[in-house]
């Protein structure tokens, strides 16, 4: 069976950055017809948080990506600690007691003399007695995985054939001096217990993918197959890392964005699809092409998703949106009028809410100097009574024989002297509204 993973950390908010992993690893699991687990990495206790993990939840939720079980990294400490005695008793993983300052220095004096700055494993020449009286200098050391120094070959779901020499990357720290998991060891043990069989991350992660194919190897598990999708940048190809303050998922939840808008939007950037709404998940996992996308950095601008939004809102029936419109104050009888006439003019849902004002309130004439005789002159024809669909017509018509105008020169200071506003929803739509709004 198809296994996926989506593994944040319980530290933050998702933002999009993140979206695109989960999207990803979730759409390859539903086209499978396989198991998409959400796995909450929340060994660091100073960081992570239960108001991070139910928000995570809670935007997976309202994007529609529901995951088949939940699994948390702080209730599998036991695990971790048995895979690191296993590897510490092959010889895979050893301690080491350099500092941070000491590292740096060893990566400097490395990099001055044009070399990689790899670490020079002196850790492994410390005798027993060195190492105890190192201990009750300095505390307890870190654990480093001892890498086979070959190259590392694997085909990746998105780049293709890589090849990655292990002699040019440092031996990974699998546990710090406190004894807390870093993320390699926890994740490569999750993956083998759970079945993980795809793995979607971002390009950053090519080398640690290489360093976790042979710690997965070393503990017997079976490696994923792995994919590595671009980062994305802003619209200028700027770092989204400056920004990803404004793009966590609540934040565009807030301004009104859609779910299927972000995601129809997510899950083609990067390809050289076009990228088209998709009204429901089903269809966005149809069209989903994981061999579709590039190496080359994506991206990505909020803008994009207005029109998407637009669209999706614009198309939706009356049933979607009764219960908002109600909220607004808008009476039943007006309600489903209300949402015919400005439907087409919003793009997100908040929208609605200036069209009901005016509705209700009126709205300041807008007239320029150059047509108040004109207004005046209309506004003395405007019908008596009730003002239905055929008003509008009528009026025009009438104010066009009477005056001559014609065209933009009739339409347009019209519209203006009833709504203050150069645009809107169609008139003969509008006009009833009008009326009936300021009555009540």
């Amino acid at each position: 069976m198809t296994t996926t993973r989506f593994a944040p950390s319980p530290t933050g908010y998702i933002h999009v950055g993140n979206l695109r992993t989960a999207l990803m690893n979730y759409l390859i699991a539903q086209k499978a017809g396989g198991t998409f687990v959400l796995r909450l990495d929340d060994t660091d206790p100073e960081r992570s948080t239960q108001e991070y993990a139910d928000g995570i939840k809670q935007d997976l939720q309202w994007l529609g990506l529901n995951w088949d079980r939940v699994e948390k990294q702080s209730e599998r400490l036991d695990r971790y600690n048995a895979a690191a005695d296993e590897l510490r008793a092959s010889g895979r993983l050893y301690e080491c007691f350099e500092t941070p300052t000491e590292l740096d220095l060893k990566r400097k004096k490395l990099l001055n003399m044009g070399k990689p700055p790899v670490y020079d494993r002196a850790a492994l020449e410390l005798s027993d007695a060195e190492k105890d009286a190192l201990r009750k200098e300095r505390g307890a050391g870190h654990w480093r995985f001892k890498l086979d120094q070959e190259r590392i070959e694997f085909t990746d779901g998105i780049l293709g054939d890589l090849s990655i020499d292990a002699a040019s990357v440092s031996d990974p720290v699998l546990i710090r001096g406190d004894g807390q998991f870093l993320y390699t060891l926890a994740s490569v043990c999750d993956d083998i217990d759970y079945g993980i069989t795809n793995v979607v991350r971002g390009s950053d992660h090519v080398t640690n993918t290489a360093t976790q194919i042979q710690i997965i190897q070393a503990l017997g598990g079976t490696v994923p197959s792995f994919a590595h999708h671009s980062l994305l940048t802003g619209p200028q190809g700027e770092a989204l890392s400056k920004r990803l303050g404004t793009l966590a998922l609540r934040d565009l939840r807030e301004q009104g964005i859609q779910p299927m808008a972000l995601l129809s939007h997510m899950a083609r950037i990067g390809t050289s699809d076009p990228v088209e709404l998709r009204t429901d998940m089903a269809a966005l996992v149809e069209g989903f092409e994981l061999s579709h996308f590039g190496a080359a950095p994506t991206k990505f601008d909020v803008a994009d998703l207005l029109p998407l939004t637009a669209h999706y809102n614009q198309a939706l029936a009356f049933g979607d949106v009764a219960d908002q419109i109600k909220a607004l104050g808008v009476p039943d009888d007006m309600a489903e009028a209300f949402w015919a006439a400005t439907s087409a003019n919003i793009t997100v849902l908040d929208d609605l809410k200036p069209w009901w004002e005016l509705c209700r309130d009126g709205a300041a004439p807008m007239v320029d100097d150059e047509d108040k005789e004109f207004i005046k002159q209309a506004m003395a024809l405007l019908p008596d009574g009730a003002w239905d669909a055929d008003t509008w017509g009528a009026w025009t018509k009438a104010v066009k024989e009477a005056t001559g105008r014609k065209g933009r020169g009739l339409f347009m200071p019209l519209r203006k002297a009833l709504t203050g506003m150069g645009h809107g929803p169609d008139m003969s739509q509008l006009m009833p509204l009008l009326q009936n709004g300021m009555r009540r």
